[in-house]
């Protein structure tokens, strides 16, 4: 059940003078019902001792997931393999096997001796994905995949194809410590950090199914190439919370695999110290925020690690950020029936990214059996985008991709055969 509906009070108009972005003074007219404040439903989500929702940034201890050959550097991998008493320039034909040819197969490896390939195989590429489910949609262009690691975690990655590029959405932890209500992977909680290989090992997998045309046909006039171009770190987990690890797949995939650092873009909920090693860091990836409302208030609910990092913090390192990279910071932005599309939120966003000539993307509501509340309906997050772009945001409508697969990060994970039907809310 939701709480009683608060009222809310009116926030100023925007207004093109107005310093730094911010709105002028006077009313924004509000048409519609007080916003609603939520409560969680099926589940319960974990607080602290004090009634705050807890969260998790170190990863519970389990077993360690065995050393893979892309776990390692290249000189590591020289060594590796001399420890396995063959030539050190093994390691680079068993790394171009891997990361271009997308194999482990000793058997396809016919450059390398037919009496070493299974010791180095075995000894350098050991197996760390099982896959669970595959599900895809009828025209075959958006495919989900459920893998088992090691030690039992489940973890997901979504495959989608677009005109001139293919996206994988890859995840970076089992499961997710940032406890946000309406997603489906923070009710789940955090299981553990994912290692590098993991990582690594999702794009290498969607490599090879598209190589064995896995993913329906593309159209004529596309001239792009058969195998990943972007890396989108949106999956499972909070790609911040295991930055080492994440990162060290960024260098592997620019480096290895042959993606280029400005067609990856990591996602984050708003962890300022990552961030700003994010802004250290030598290469200038993609960034994205997760910020689905742009008062604390509200934020400390959708966002609780909001409570830690609040938003004038995250404004000012994501300037850092902006300075540091000259890349273009976009703003994710989930859609909630009567939580945070009204036009004062609106308004209240356009006062945030204005500053930092963000990008907004409005995407509709993935709805998940423990969070109650509706997406926006299509007409109205619409509305919400004319009205960005009136006040000067450069904002689009996200187009869900595989929602009739339960492509949304956790909800395979959760059980795809669990689905919500939420009744809109009626409108004032």
């Amino acid at each position: 059940m939701t709480e009683t509906p608060r009222t809310r009070e009116t926030r100023p108009a925007a207004s093109a003078s107005a310093p730094q972005g911010r709105p002028a003074q006077g009313k924004v007219r509000e048409t519609r019902k007080p916003q609603v404040r939520p409560a969680t439903e099926g589940w319960t989500q974990q607080k602290d001792a004090e009634g705050r929702p807890l969260l998790q940034f170190a990863s519970p201890k389990r077993g360690k997931p065995p050393v893979h050959l892309a776990d390692l550097t290249p000189a590591e991998r020289v060594e590796k393999v001399k420890e396995l008493g063959l030539p050190g320039f093994r390691a680079k034909q068993l790394s171009t096997h891997y990361f271009r040819h997308y194999t482990s197969d000793p058997e396809q490896m016919t450059d390398l001796p037919a009496d070493t390939r299974e010791q180095l195989v075995a000894g350098m590429l050991p197996p760390l994905l099982t896959e669970v489910r595959r599900l895809e949609t009828d025209r075959g262009d958006t495919i989900k995949f459920l893998w088992r690691l090691h030690d039992g975690a489940l973890v997901e990655s979504v495959l989608m194809r677009y005109p001139g590029r293919i996206t994988l959405c890859v995840s970076s932890q089992a499961g997710c410590g940032m406890n946000c209500p309406f997603c489906a992977t923070g009710q789940a909680g955090l299981t553990r950090n994912m290692s590098t290989a993991e990582i690594i090992e999702q794009i290498v997998r969607a490599n090879r199914l598209i190589a064995e045309g896995g993913l329906g046909g593309k159209k004529s006039d596309d001239h792009s190439m058969e195998r990943v171009s972007n890396i989108v770190f949106m999956g499972m987990g909070e790609p911040l919370a295991n930055f080492d690890a994440v990162w060290t797949a960024v260098e592997r995939l620019n480096h290895d695999v042959g993606i280029g650092a400005r067609r990856i873009t990591v996602s984050t909920v708003g962890i300022v110290p990552g961030i700003k090693r994010l802004a250290a860091a030598d290469l200038p990836v993609n960034l994205a925020v997760s910020l689905h409302a742009a008062n604390d208030r509200l934020r400390n609910r959708l966002a609780p690690v909001n409570r830690q990092y609040p938003l004038a913090d995250l404004a000012r390192t994501l300037q850092d950020y902006r300075r540091a990279k000259s890349r273009r910071i976009s703003l994710e932005w989930a859609m909630i029936d009567g939580v945070n599309d009204s036009r004062a939120d609106a308004h209240e966003l356009a006062e945030f990214a204005r500053p930092l000539a963000a990008h907004v993307n409005l995407i509709p509501l993935n709805a998940t059996p423990g969070y109650p509340m509706a997406p926006t309906p299509p007409e109205h997050i619409e509305r919400f985008a004319e009205e960005l772009r009136a006040i000067g945001v450069n904002a689009t409508v996200r187009a869900n991709r595989g929602t009739d697969i339960d492509a949304a990060c956790g909800q395979l994970r959760a059980g795809a055969s669990v689905r919500v039907a939420v009744a809109p809310r009626p409108r004032g």
